[in-house]
Parts: C-alpha cells; sequence; structure tokens
C-alpha cells in the first residue's frame, strides 16, 4: 500500500543546506501498524509530513519517492494530491486545539472531508458525522454535534479529531504523538480506540512518538529514528525483547517502571 524508498529531506535557505531526513525505506501493507519512535528532533515529523503530503514543496528538498498505491506523492500533481488527502491519507496531529477551528462548530469540523471529497447532502453528511463520532466513543454525538471546540476536554478534542480523520474511511492514518498532551489514562483509552479502528476498519496506522510504552501495546513493527536516520527496524516482539542498537536499548531503559509491590503502611 505504502512504499517509501529512499527519502532524504534537506533544508535549504540563502546560506546553509542541512540534511533532516536520511535515506529513509518503508514498505506498509494494508491494515498494517508501525511505530516511528525517536527522541525530539529524530526526523520522526518530518518524515510524516512529506507521506501525509503535507510538507512545503519550498525551502524543502526531497529526494526519492513515496508511492502510495501507484501514485509517487513527491511528484504528484496537487490536484492528485489533494484528492488522496483526507480521503485515502489522514493525519491526525498532537495539539487538537491547534488543529480545529475555535470559531466553528465541532459538526462542521468532522464533515469537512465529505465537504471536500463528496456531493452529499446536509443531512446525509450530518448522519456520517454523527456515526463517526459514536465510533470513536463520543457519549451523547448529537449534542457535541453543536458544540464548540473550548467546550470538550482534551481527550474528547482528539477523540473529534480522530473522528475527522476516519470519515472518509481511510487507508492510512497517520497519528503523530498524539497521546502526548493527554494523562495516562486518556493515553490507554486512544490507544485501545485506535485497535478497534484498525481492527473494525482494517486502516493502516502509523503512529509516531517517544513513548515507547505505547508503541509495545499498539504497533506490529517499529522504526527507530536517531538524528534522521533509521538505526533498526524489526518486530515490535523483536524490537522490545531482543534490541541490537545501544540507542534502542537506551529508548527502552527509559520507559518508567513501577514497583508492583505492595507497601504496608506504618502503624499510626
Amino acid at each position: 500500500m505504502l512504499q517509501v524508498e529512499h527519502l532524504t529531506i534537506d533544508f535549504q535557505d540563502d546560506k546553509t543546506e542541512e540534511t533532516l531526513v536520511h535515506d529513509f525505506c518503508l514498505t506498509m501493507n494494508p491494515g498494517e501498524i508501525i511505530g516511528l519512535v525517536g527522541e525530539s528532533g529524530s526526523g520522526k515529523t518530518l518524515t510524516a509530513l512529506s507521506i501525509a503530503g503535507l510538507l512545503k514543496r519550498s525551502g524543502m528538498k526531497k529526494q526519492g519517492a513515496i508511492y502510495f498505491e501507484d501514485t509517487d506523492l513527491l511528484t504528484c500533481s496537487r490536484t492528485d494530491l489533494r484528492n488522496l488527502q483526507g480521503k485515502e491519507i489522514t493525519m491526525v496531529f498532537q495539539e487538537p486545539m491547534t488543529s480545529l477551528n475555535p470559531l466553528k462548530k465541532i459538526g462542521w469540523q468532522v464533515e469537512e472531508s465529505l465537504r471536500i471529497h463528496t456531493s452529499l447532502s446536509k443531512q446525509e453528511r450530518y448522519q456520517l458525522a454523527i456515526e463517526s463520532m459514536k465510533a470513536v466513543e463520543l457519549k451523547e454525538a448529537e449534542l457535541i454535534y453543536h458544540q464548540y471546540p473550548h467546550q470538550l476536554s482534551g481527550g474528547m478534542r482528539q477523540r473529534i479529531m480522530i473522528a475527522a480523520a476516519m470519515i472518509m474511511n481511510p487507508k492510512l492514518l497517520i497519528a503523530d504523538e498524539i497521546t502526548t498532551a493527554l494523562d495516562v489514562t486518556v493515553q490507554a483509552q486512544i490507544i485501545e480506540l485506535l485497535k478497534k479502528l484498525n481492527r473494525e476498519k482494517k486502516t493502516a496506522i502509523l503512529f509516531i512518538s517517544h513513548d515507547l510504552s505505547l508503541v509495545k501495546r499498539l504497533c506490529h513493527r517499529v522504526l527507530v529514528m536517531q538524528q534522521g536516520n533509521v538505526v533498526e527496524e524489526n518486530t515490535s516482539l523483536e524490537i522490545f525483547q531482543n534490541p541490537k542498537e545501544e540507542y534502542t536499548r537506551q529508548l527502552i531503559a527509559a520507559i518508567p517502571k513501577f514497583d508492583k509491590k505492595r507497601k504496608e503502611l506504618p502503624e499510626c
């Protein structure tokens, strides 16, 4: 479904040129969940934006190829790219408040892809929006449809972004650090939601995160990035049980560990 071949991204200005992503390769099958991990500045988000077709064509020099089925996303026309964005390929970002328009009601924003890619009536769009919000386990979807982003919690807003991304039943969902701004309980709920959507909709998911504990629970395969390079790639099981690279071992060692032993309270 997705084939990234030797993707290299250089940042250019009048004086300097710096390579930010080096020779990145990825093969992704329908329905697969792949984790892209690494510390901040490792090139994860730049790679994801390139796959989504959201990286500026000016100021960034991109080499290689990104094939989504038969279309090279780096060289195709803007019209062909727009026909895929929001329909076949969707992306959810870290902070939903910067993605949602504070002046527009939730329902209008969930329906955006339907207005762009279909000729459905207002009532048909409404029904699909309600169904999509219910699919991401938002209670009282009919009420939320008429509310504004500031009236919802952070976890609810992230579910709204996922509902909007999934409304066209895309083949690929790119999730870029979507749990970072959420508390631990809501993080776990979002991970279970992604599992459910993958299971029921067969949507492939590219999950970008620096939180390896979440990656371990969700992903089938994992790519580890460091300073723009993929330093290790394997199944999730092998990455966590038998990491080959020192950098990967350091990331795994940084996963918080909790002492499950019960401690007796001192007597008063």
